[in-house]
């Protein structure tokens, strides 16, 4: 059995985008842009690939963006996790955030560091009490063999800490991406894209549009 896709043409027609309506800043142009697909029917808007390496294997997830400020791009994640390992040996990431309802992709290309603690105690306070013990239960990318084990050590987890506050796990907090490229790139027909890449030079932000 096979797929077949060489026929599928979609065109891309809902809208183009010009170098003089895009804001100096990459982050501005960010924000603005989510704010439209926050405002559409998209689902899970702030879900963004991350693909990271350690030099030999290049690795792919879904994670979800928390904050945006203006020195990067925030997720949170087990720090004993595959992911946090590679970002250990290799610091240089790429996310993407896949738009295509609105036809909209941007790609970021930085470096990662961990956030401070504080700045992850104070949103793991925010998150869901059953979410919170979630991340006290699971050894994340270890090998289990089966559910049940999950499921039992998210119960011991909930006796453990059934009064007072869960405290946050020293293994679990925030990684902030820190961008030196970001690039915005809308669908437009005969597959002649826009596409806008920033770049960081000199501590400034460069505007350069790229060829489909």
């Amino acid at each position: 059995m096979a797929i077949d896709l060489t026929q599928d043409r979609p065109e891309f027609l809902q809208s183009g985008l010009s170098h003089d309506e895009l804001n100096a800043d990459p982050i501005q142009q960010f924000e603005l842009w989510f704010k439209q697909v926050t405002e559409s029917d998209i689902i899970e808007p702030s879900a963004m690939s991350l693909a990271t390496s350690d030099g030999l294997e290049v690795s792919l997830r879904t994670v979800l963006l928390k904050f945006v400020d203006d020195k990067g791009f925030v997720f949170f994640t087990n720090y004993a996790s595959k992911k946090a390992k590679q970002i250990e040996s290799n610091p240089q990431v790429a996310l993407l955030f896949p738009w295509l309802a609105l036809e909209r992709q941007v790609k970021i290309s930085g470096r990662v560091e961990k956030i401070s603690m504080l700045e992850s105690v104070n949103y793991f306070a925010t998150r869901p009490k059953d979410s919170q013990l979630g991340a006290w239960a699971s050894r994340q990318s270890s090998k289990i063999s089966s559910r049940q084990i999950l499921l039992a050590q998210f119960e011991a987890m909930k006796n453990k800490f059934k009064e007072g506050q869960i405290p946050l796990p020293d293994f679990w907090g925030g990684y902030r991406v820190i961008p030196h490229s970001i690039e915005f790139w809308q669908g437009r027909e005969n597959r002649l894209h826009d596409r806008f890449i920033y770049t960081k030079s000199n501590n400034k932000w460069v505007l350069d549009r790229l060829a489909p």
